[in-house]
């Protein structure tokens, strides 16, 4: 359920900041009908920074139940402490979801190598989980290590979501390989960077307002056609990147703006952050267009 492009879930919000689930649900239909085999749910892009707990628990259960058996769900926790986690794994798998991202707390540095494989466990005992790399930031070592010990002694553990990219991405591939399924997030060439090392499908931005940009990279990638997906890299990936990401509010402020110019949510997000101006709409219009994205 992990190779290929996969739907990477937004959630949406009206302008008042009411969690708008009607467009959540067409999303969902958006990445199945793009040929999406997987909704995935994340702790960034899903903005549970946004959420309470409860709306994170509503979030999943509508993503699950719209869901319905069309493709797999994965569902993602909030920085919980164990007990949490666990009692939240219990509740992602009787609402339908197949998977759990976990992203463990650490502030201060707080977890050891024990700790982290224990807290994984736990949540494995409930359902099979997901890790995420960005909790290893501050310890690449660390990271290889408790991955290792994951790989070794806990078979419930049999994915893994890259987001640190480069020289741990490549190591961490080369250990988990053959074990776990390996997804990188984000761009198209972040997978490109991995596929080699095997790295089975990544988190596909464009799939459910360009999902023609990603079929065509994924037909490159199955013909190992490698010159023509570092074009479309080259020509659509690397663009969009370079100015979502130079926006005031960052690259999901511009998404969630694209939804709107596409007809697919509206932009606002919650404050403290950021949503898109009428001028940056415009601009961000103008830029999909030069882009061959969309018509103005």
């Amino acid at each position: 359920m992990l190779t290929g492009p996969v739907t990477s879930l937004h959630t949406p919000f009206f302008r008042d900041g009411e969690i708008d689930y009607g467009s959540l649900r067409g999303l969902v239909d958006r990445g199945i009908e793009a040929g999406s085999s997987t909704m995935m749910l994340t702790y960034g892009d899903s903005l549970f920074s946004l959420l309470t707990d409860s709306e994170v628990a509503e979030v999943t259960k509508v993503v699950a139940e719209h869901t319905a058996g069309r493709a797999a769900v994965i569902a993602a926790d909030r920085i919980w402490w164990t007990g949490k986690t666990v009692a939240f794994a219990r509740y992602a798998r009787e609402v339908g979801a197949d998977l759990l991202m976990v992203l463990p707390p650490d502030w201060a540095a707080s977890c050891t190598a024990d700790t982290f494989v224990a807290h994984y466990a736990a949540a494995a005992a409930e359902i099979p989980v997901m890790v995420v790399t960005n909790v290893f930031s501050r310890s690449h070592a660390l990271g290889l290590e408790v991955l290792r010990r994951l790989r070794d002694e806990v078979p419930g553990v049999v994915a893994i979501k890259d987001d640190l990219v480069g020289v741990f991405a490549r190591k961490m591939a080369l250990l988990l390989h053959g074990h776990w399924a390996i997804i990188s997030g984000g761009q198209k060439q972040n997978h490109f960077d991995l596929v080699q090392y095997g790295c089975d499908g990544y988190l596909s931005t464009l799939l459910t307002f360009a999902p023609q940009i990603t079929r065509a990279y994924w037909r490159a990638v199955q013909a190992e056609e490698w010159s023509e997906a570092a074009g479309i890299i080259r020509e659509y990936d690397m663009p969009y990147f370079d100015y979502v990401l130079g926006v005031e509010g960052s690259f999901d402020a511009a998404l969630h703006g694209t939804y709107e110019l596409f007809g697919l949510a509206e932009r606002w997000r919650r404050p403290p952050y950021h949503s898109l101006t009428d001028e940056q709409m415009e601009q961000l219009s103008q830029k999909l267009a030069d882009m061959k994205m969309r018509q103005v």
